[in-house]
């Protein structure tokens, strides 16, 4: 998450902790935008990274040089498009982790969700780690779900 954030955003983003809390609802009114991309090979999971949805538009802002108004008139696709690429990115390169310690594999197509009030849910059987980060005001969660072998 560290290089994407730093060569897509020009942002920093550090970890504010690991734990077992699933990822939190947005205060206030605001909506939360999640990206989604699995892995299949020597390795099966999924990965969710879940953003605010005003860290998104700042993020599609700044990622297409477009003001928020041109971003407006673009409409909601725009978004869904700039988080699949950050989330595909990170993912990619958590899969290229893996890899390297023996266990390659392939990514699926990134799937997003955008709403109120949505929540992940553990997949069955599946080793899950969730990990908050911090950039600048907005806290950015991700949510790993390995399967065992």
């Amino acid at each position: 998450m560290t290089n994407v954030f730093d060569i897509m955003l020009h942002r920093t983003v550090h970890l504010v902790e690991k734990t077992a809390v699933p990822l939190p609802r947005p205060d206030g009114a605001d909506s939360m935008v999640i990206g989604n991309v699995g892995f299949v090979g020597r390795v099966t999971g999924t990965v969710y990274l879940c953003f605010p949805e005003t860290f998104t538009q700042h993020a599609a802002s700044h990622i297409l040089g477009m003001s928020p108004a041109e971003l407006e008139m673009e409409g909601p696709d725009v978004i869904k498009d700039v988080v699949g690429e950050l989330t595909n990115m990170t993912v990619g390169g958590f899969k290229n982790i893996l890899a390297d310690l023996g266990f390659p594999c392939r990514l699926t197509l990134p799937v997003i969700m955008r709403g109120h009030h949505l929540s992940i849910s553990a997949i069955k059987s599946a080793h899950r780690e969730i990990y908050h980060f911090q950039s600048d005001a907005y806290r950015i969660s991700t949510d790993i779900q390995l399967m065992p072998e």
